[in-house]
């Protein structure tokens, strides 16, 4: 056997010897014994240098008990907690459920996730913004109109009832992912490459930005979504949601970002839309930069190009751009988040005053939400504001 057959074998035992290793244990908020009976003889075996991640995908209700249950047994000493989205349903249950946290792991020890700030389509969203003269030069209300950022979903609530009643579209997705894709797009260049310094500027970025209004905003709902097994026949619960957010500061005063998403929608292409405003002197038309928020960063952008033929003019095209070949290897948004968290760099990860502060944010919604309006299953969903409509720039 040559040395490429022997790494070749090497290669094909490692998932075996991983699993191996694996090994398994069940716990509840009211018992965690035989979980903590399975991580101290684990940690005994592997010795001082172990190191443990505690990985919580609970639902919100639940995160509480769990974590008083990890206090109970000990499990949090030396340990670091990982919390998935969304941290609370509110302001006082995100304060709460950081404040227990704090009670047992320094903060430098909690990673609250949102897988969003992960995936690599939104970490090219910003360094397409602020790693290229030509379009940072552009980046701010001088040029740039409105914003859309745009995640629809083709599939409906797919067995998830309970989840769906009890949280909803906005509580789900808009103080979370979409916001996060906002943060890429909107935030003051970091001021240097330390994962604090792009963390405080996504903080700065939430602070300066207005409370959702319940007047610009619209629910949605799926017609047949009250036939889903487990919703109620009365259901008001939102499976669309479209938000306008404004922001006050100097690079975004005046311009409308648009937040949308939902489910049973004709689309499923998650993606960001930047619409500038009018070349002076031009014809009034206004080019569009397209960034894909999926798994590819695809990026398309709105030129105009002289009209070929006899007759004189301009006719409008699409410059695409995309990484070049070999330019990485792709990772999942969930590779990526405990690639970051065993490095020790936590740029992906929210912090407690940016989570409450978005929940604030989503405050006056949660407490006079819209009415939920009917529509068809593969539509666009229900009709939206269009954030380059006249409606006045308030600064209530």
């Amino acid at each position: 056997m040559g040395p490429a057959d022997a790494a070749e074998g090497a290669a094909r035992g490692a998932p075996e010897r991983f699993a191996e290793q694996v090994g398994f244990a069940t716990a509840s908020a009211e018992d965690g014994s035989g979980l903590a009976a399975a991580v101290r003889e684990r940690r005994t075996r592997l010795g001082a240098d172990c190191r443990v991640l505690l990985y919580l995908s609970v639902p919100p209700g639940q995160a509480e008990g769990m974590l008083r249950m990890i206090g109970r047994e000990g499990l949090a000493e030396g340990a670091t907690v990982m919390v998935e989205k969304p941290v609370g349903e509110d302001v006082d249950t995100a304060r709460a459920l950081n404040a227990l946290l704090a009670s047992l792991v320094p903060e430098e020890r909690i990673l609250r996730i949102d897988h969003f700030l992960a995936k690599e389509s939104v970490r090219a969203l910003l360094a397409l913004r602020t790693a290229n003269p030509w379009l940072a030069a552009s980046w701010d209300a001088r040029h740039i109109a409105s914003v859309l950022i745009d995640v629809p979903e083709r599939i409906g609530i797919e067995g998830r009832a309970s989840f769906m009643e009890h949280t909803g579209t906005f509580r789900d997705m808009v103080p979370t992912h979409l916001c996060q894709a906002l943060a890429a797009a909107a935030i003051e260049p970091p001021r240097s490459d330390d994962p604090e310094a792009e963390r405080a500027a996504r903080l700065r970025l939430f602070e300066q930005t207005r409370p959702f209004d319940p007047a610009r905003t619209v629910f949605g709902q799926y017609e047949g979504y009250r036939d889903e097994d487990g919703v109620a026949a009365d259901s008001a619960t939102e499976t669309f949601a479209a938000v306008e957010v404004r922001i006050d500061n100097p690079r975004w005063r005046g311009v409308r970002f648009l937040l949308r998403t939902g489910k049973a929608l004709d689309s499923a292409d998650h993606r960001l839309t930047v619409r500038f405003r009018p070349v002076p002197g031009g014809d009034g038309t206004a080019p569009e930069l397209s960034v894909g928020l999926g798994a590819a960063a695809d990026v398309r952008l709105g030129v105009r190009l002289s009209r070929p033929g006899a007759r004189p003019g301009t006719v409008d095209g699409v410059l695409g751009l995309e990484p070049l070949p070999g330019a990485g290897d792709s990772l999942g948004a969930y590779a990526q988040v405990f690639r970051h968290a065993l490095s020790g760099d936590h740029r992906v990860f929210t912090t407690a005053a940016e989570v409450e502060r978005l929940w604030e944010l989503a405050a006056r919604v949660l407490a006079d939400p819209p009415p939920a309006t009917p529509y068809p299953q593969g539509s666009a969903g229900p009709e939206v504001p269009d954030p380059e409509d006249p409606e006045p720039d308030r600064t209530d």
